[in-house]
């Protein structure tokens, strides 16, 4: 079948992820996604877990202002978003958090 991608077309993904685990093994586990669609990204994501979020932005030396803010939803779902170069591969933190003014909301109603 040709233009298909095989798993050693995700090489510099796993590999990168080797090296996180090696090196940063103590940190919070984050959920993990390599892509066939962007098979030189690794993503690894945080739900619930900011905190593990920036544990890892501050590990690769991401600076603070590198880091996107957004929301989804309809504004319940806030979003952080990070990318650094790591291992040959294009890394991703995203985090994801329920919105503190929607949680007051919601435990007022």
């Amino acid at each position: 079948m040709t233009g298909e991608l095989r798993l050693d077309d995700l090489a510099v993904p796993l590999r990168a992820l080797r090296h996180l685990y090696e090196r940063f093994g103590y940190l919070p586990a984050p959920a993990v996604a390599v892509t066939t669609i962007w098979p030189e990204r690794l993503e690894l994501s945080f739900h619930d877990d900011l905190p593990g979020f920036e544990a890892w932005r501050e590990e690769l030396g991401i600076d603070p202002d590198a880091v996107t803010h957004g929301t989804q939803s309809s504004g319940r779902t806030r979003v952080l978003r990070a990318s650094a170069e790591y291992a040959g591969a294009r890394l991703e933190l995203v985090a994801y958090a329920p919105v503190p003014a929607v949680l007051a909301v919601a435990e007022a109603a």
